[in-house]
């Protein structure tokens, strides 16, 4: 006699307090991850909402009705947009903001062609922020950085190799972008991922540029790909490092090394064993620290090797 008069429903409560009732948890729960995983506007890459709904079980009269759409507008207004977007970065000064990653890629690319006197200091930097900032054009934003060349065209030392011919990018810029790099990439190192890309934590400024893979102490490191050694000495948080090019502006990263095993100048083949993994630099454990930049831009090794 009870499930003629009554059917089973499902309570819903935020913070303790009864805010409708639902024939489907399963359904409305699910609908409100989506909502926090993509939100719905221009710009928001997630949404916090800091009270979720509980449920519980109940028997109530056929003659009451659920209320899913109104249980979910009123939990989406609880909740705090995160909005990402680019900004311009010049020796570390926010200078303009840009909507989308192609659009920010666009004024380096112009500052270079340009050769504006400012293009090796500036960098972009992926934002979350619960507001937007005013965006420009990427036109805009390129008149307002571009500065002609004074002087004929020096390049400081610490940023090219003896060979004079690649620079060594430390951008902190970071891309979802994954780009065709017209070659194979193999695993240069087996281990543990200990650190992803776009990771941030306490041991770093920024967001990480590169992979972590950890291993023990003198792992053998391999060359991702075949090319010319552009760079294999000390830099600063990557310790000991040594940077390959593969042409096409294409580059692989290898940091924190024990040791060294080849030279500037010198041509590898894929697989070839480069360096040791070891803990020198800005490290806390035995890792390989591997990059892989397009024209100095860091993105995503994770989506050609693992």
């Amino acid at each position: 006699m009870v499930f003629f008069v009554y059917h089973p429903i499902y309570a819903v409560y935020v913070d303790g307090e009864l805010i409708g009732y639902s024939e489907n948890k399963a359904r409305l729960q699910t609908k409100i991850n989506n909502y926090m995983d993509e939100g719905d506007g221009e710009s928001v890459e997630f949404v916090d909402i800091e009270k979720l709904p509980q449920y519980k079980l109940c028997l109530l009269k056929k003659n009451i009705t659920t209320n899913d759409d109104e249980i979910f507008e009123d939990i989406k207004s609880t909740g705090t947009n995160y909005y990402t977007y680019y900004a311009i970065v010049e020796n570390g000064e926010e200078k303009a903001y840009l909507e989308k990653l192609e659009d920010a890629q666009n004024v380096l690319n112009e500052l270079s062609e340009k050769n504006s006197e400012n293009k090796d200091k500036i960098s972009i930097e992926q934002k979350y922020e619960t507001s937007l900032n005013n965006f420009v054009t990427s036109e805009q934003a390129v008149s307002s950085l571009y500065k002609r060349q004074v002087k004929s065209k020096k390049e400081v030392a610490s940023t090219v190799t003896s060979r004079g011919t690649e620079k060594i990018s430390t951008s902190t810029a970071i891309s979802n972008a994954k780009p065709e790099l017209g070659v194979s990439l193999a695993r240069p190192v087996s281990g543990k991922i200990t650190a992803r890309y776009g990771e941030r934590s306490s041991v770093r400024s920024s967001a990480h540029t590169g992979l972590d893979i950890a291993n023990s102490h003198g792992t053998p490191i391999k060359a991702a790909a075949g090319g010319t050694v552009v760079f294999s000495g000390t830099k600063g948080s990557y310790g000991k490092m040594v940077i390959i090019s593969h042409g096409n502006g294409i580059q692989t990263y290898y940091g924190h090394c024990s040791s060294l095993d080849v030279s500037v100048g010198q041509t590898v083949s894929q697989g070839q064993v480069i360096a040791k993994m070891g803990s020198t630099g800005n490290s806390t454990g035995n890792h390989l620290h591997l990059e892989v930049r397009v024209n100095g831009s860091s993105v995503n090794p994770q989506k050609y090797l693992y």
